[in-house]
């Protein structure tokens, strides 16, 4: 069993923050609270080196032994996202420079240019110093590269100069930059490549293609900055482990492309506490977390969980609810999250952070949050065993991609056409109806899918095209929405009936569309059933498909606005509008009788299902995510992994109660 695939409870622990008198204290309740595992280290660059050279690693040798001592394990994380003072005023590189030129200053964190020569080789430095400092440690399993990546945007000199050779690699010659973007619009070819720049901010309605690829060329910058990192530590520390913490959706950054070189994914996890985002909550945080074992397609971490009452960034949140962060740290753990590390142990004293509470309140006195999150260690630690090599498996696919949200971003179709909202819609229709989803990177292989929704595939090439159409004519079911096939890859309109390269196996075409935003039409069935419909329509002439519901209003009152067609041995749904949830919903419900996919049915809403399996068996862990008791209706009769007892017929699941029920 490799070490990250432990299920288990752990805790974000910062020794440098208090006083070594807390230490072992801390260490010994964390262990007999049922702790297993500790982050450390990813924002103590200049406790690890106050001056340049002068390295203090002696009061984190004395924390890991601490922690060996007490059979606790140890993740830690490089520094990188916190360059200390010293290195950011005798090497002023390595500071982001916004487009208007504006210095991105240290004082908080993430203040570090991805293309900085320096911090390149400072950060390789100390990376190269801890990998052989700990190396051989025997509480040391894995480690964290930096902390949540993100998209800075940096205009420096360094981004400039990278930026044109990673156009020079792409591209090879300005005249093919000029023919792939189209730079003759407005006279913006390039005759140099001292012409050739980062966008120096200026009007944002610039040239689709070239902002694309600069998103493009940051993923790829941060990919690059962390594989830096990546290489010191396999080479020094081939035993362990290496995870990032993404965080917060929808992302800027690429997370396929930054999650390629690790070993396990990992994800900071913030359900909002708020009774006002009691309906929405539960399903965004699904997605997020289906999100994120899609990065690599297997169980994941959750490197931050709540803990207690976010603030800092904003004013602070409700406290968390009794039941809340047992129950949400079990929803991650249903949908493949093997190890759950809870932010923080104690609430910060000092620093901006003071207000982003941990298990232990400013008191240091464990209350009704630790209380809970003692019973969440004890009872994930019973079944730990049972639970080892189990594994999320999907019969649904919903494909995701970063490109399509870039473009979306840039050119945004309508106003109310949200990308990442939409896949919102998608998935939670299929998580109120029972039916478990993997979110996948849409070059991704299909094998195995019965059902596969592509949403908004705005950009599109042949390689994408293909794999629907083989997927479809195999057997599979394929829904695709509006806006799908309208430019190739490079962000450039294609020339063909929309939409475009999916035309022939949706069996349709697009003779015409009218982008209706907030406006609210009514699309209705073959049983005469009306529906709400927003965002766009498009006025669908099928070829070869069948229309199943058209437009109720407008002057293209009863033209088609969704079609199926039968293509291969399978099935093409268009959609050319955005149609309400309860639509998707009875569709879907049908699909899963049609195709015979695994469904808990009778689900209400707030309380979840999601099933993970392996050579131990199958479990079925049922979550009411939600303040008010709720009762499921089981099928059979099953046992409890929580207490034993055998159960059946109507479960009461109270205000935040969990079960998990072998199969």
């Amino acid at each position: 069993m490799r070490s990250y695939e432990q299920v288990q409870i752990g805790v974000d622990y910062y020794p440098e923050h208090w006083d070594e008198s807390m230490w072992e204290p801390d260490i010994r309740l964390m262990k007999e609270t049922g702790v297993r595992l500790v982050r450390v280290g990813e924002f103590a660059w200049s406790r690890l080196e106050p001056a340049e050279g002068d390295f203090q690693f002696a009061w984190l040798d004395r924390a890991m032994d601490l922690f060996h001592r007490y059979g606790l394990q140890v993740v830690l994380g490089t520094p990188t996202a916190t360059p200390p003072r010293w290195l950011t005023a005798n090497y002023p590189d390595v500071l982001p420079v916004f487009a208007d030129g504006q210095i991105f200053h240290p004082g908080v964190r993430g203040h570090r240019c991805y293309n900085s020569e320096s911090l390149r080789h400072f950060g390789s430095r100390i990376i190269e110093r801890l990998a052989h400092q700990y190396k051989g440690h025997p509480a040391l399993v894995g480690w964290q590269t930096d902390n949540e990546f993100g998209l800075l945007n940096c205009h420096c000199s360094q981004c400039n100069s990278a930026f044109r050779e990673w156009s020079k690699v792409r591209y090879g010659t300005l005249e093919a930059i000029n023919k792939e973007w189209g730079t003759e619009v407005w006279s913006g070819e390039y005759s140099d490549w001292d012409q050739f720049n980062v966008p120096f901010g200026g009007s944002r309605h610039q040239n689709p293609s070239y902002l694309l690829d600069f998103q493009r060329f940051q993923w790829d910058a941060v990919a690059a900055f962390q594989k830096t990192q990546i290489d010191i530590l396999r080479a020094a520390c081939p035993e362990h482990f290496i995870t990032h913490n993404f965080h917060s959706y929808p992302q800027r950054l690429d997370m396929y492309s930054v999650g390629a070189d690790l070993d396990v994914a990992a994800f900071d996890y913030y359900p909002n506490t708020s009774p006002t985002k009691q309906e929405t909550t539960p399903y965004s945080g699904a997605l997020s977390l289906d999100l994120t074992r899609g990065i690599k397609r297997q169980n994941f971490w959750i490197m931050e969980q709540l803990s207690g009452t976010p603030g800092c960034w904003m004013p602070m949140w409700r406290t968390p609810y009794p039941g809340l962060i047992r129950a949400y740290a079990w929803q991650t753990i249903a949908r493949g999250a093997d190890t759950v590390v809870h932010f923080r142990w104690r609430s910060a004293v000092t620093g901006a952070e003071q207000f982003w509470h941990g298990l232990i309140d400013h008191s240091n006195v464990p209350g009704r949050r630790f209380a809970e999150f003692s019973q969440l260690c004890t009872e994930v630690n019973a079944v730990s065993d049972k639970l080892q090599g189990t594994t999320v498996k999907n019969e649904v696919a919903l494909l995701h991609s970063f490109e399509q949200l870039a473009a979306l971003e840039i050119q945004p179709q309508t106003a109310n056409l949200d990308y990442y909202e939409n896949i919102k819609q998608h998935h939670r229709a299929l998580t109120k109806l029972g039916i478990g989803c993997d979110v996948i990177d849409l070059r991704q292989p299909l094998d195995g899918y019965k059902v596969v929704i592509a949403p908004n595939l705005f950009l599109l090439d042949e390689q994408i095209a293909a794999s629907l159409d083989a997927f479809a004519a195999a057997g599979g079911i394929l829904l695709i929405t509006n806006r799908s096939g309208v430019k190739n890859m490079n962000n450039v309109c294609v020339m063909l009936p929309l939409p475009g390269l999916l035309s022939r196996c949706a069996g349709v075409e697009v003779a015409e569309y009218d982008p209706i935003g907030t406006e609210m039409h009514t699309i209705v069935d073959g049983e005469g059933n009306s529906y709400a419909c927003c965002q766009w329509s498009d006025l669908l002439t099928p070829t070869t498909a069948v229309p199943v519901a058209w437009y109720g209003e407008d002057f293209y009152a009863g033209i088609p606005a969704v079609t199926v067609n039968t293509w291969g041995k399978g099935q093409v749904y268009y959609f050319g509008t955005h149609v309400e949830e309860r639509y998707w919903s009875e569709l879907l419900a049908n699909l899963a009788e049609e195709q015979e996919l695994f469904r808990f049915a009778g689900l209400p809403d707030g309380v979840q299902a999601s099933v993970r399996s392996g050579e131990n068996g199958s479990f079925l862990f049922l979550l009411n995510l939600d303040r008010i008791p709720q009762q499921v209706q089981l099928p059979r009769e099953y046992s409890s992994l929580l207490s034993g007892k055998a159960l059946s017929g109507k479960l009461t699941l109270e205000p935040y109660g969990v079960e998990v029920l072998e199969m």
